[in-house]
């Protein structure tokens, strides 16, 4: 499929794209919040620069865009610019390998949630998420 927009337009498309602060990192943290859970978002003194990170109970929550983690039910990949894109997206997937070894092997608990599950059932998350927090604070 060709793409419906210039290459200028799509440039600038792509590089509004935040990395923090984005919808689904709000309306997950925002809930959490509000549920009486207290966290730290991006942690940039944390490997993978974590969404959501406590570190008193090392925890890390990743919140993985299904474009730019690859999902397996949603990631697709441009038809443009096909060389970068699959260089940039399997490096992504290397290095969120990379951090969740890394998380595993120092012994923190990490949890990583697919954006289209949370788009999909925001409460269920959420719950999921809670659920993941109290365990790994019942086991410190």
């Amino acid at each position: 499929m060709a793409d419906m927009f210039t290459k200028e337009q799509r440039s600038k498309n792509m590089k509004a794209i935040r990395s923090t602060g984005t919808t689904l990192e709000k309306r997950v943290t925002s809930e959490l919040w509000r549920r009486g859970f207290r966290f730290r978002k991006n942690v940039k003194t944390l490997m993978g620069k974590p969404d959501i990170a406590i570190k008193k109970h090392r925890i890390v929550i990743f919140l993985d865009s299904c474009f730019f983690h690859s999902c397996p039910l949603h990631g697709n990949k441009p038809s443009s610019n096909v060389e970068y894109w699959e260089k940039k997206l399997k490096r992504n997937i290397e290095r969120d390998k990379e951090v969740t070894e890394y998380y595993k092997k120092i012994g923190w608990y990490i949890l990583r949630v697919w954006e289209h599950e949370v788009k999909n059932n925001l409460e269920g998350t959420i719950d999921k998420i809670a659920n993941f927090i109290l365990k790994a604070k019942k086991k410190e």
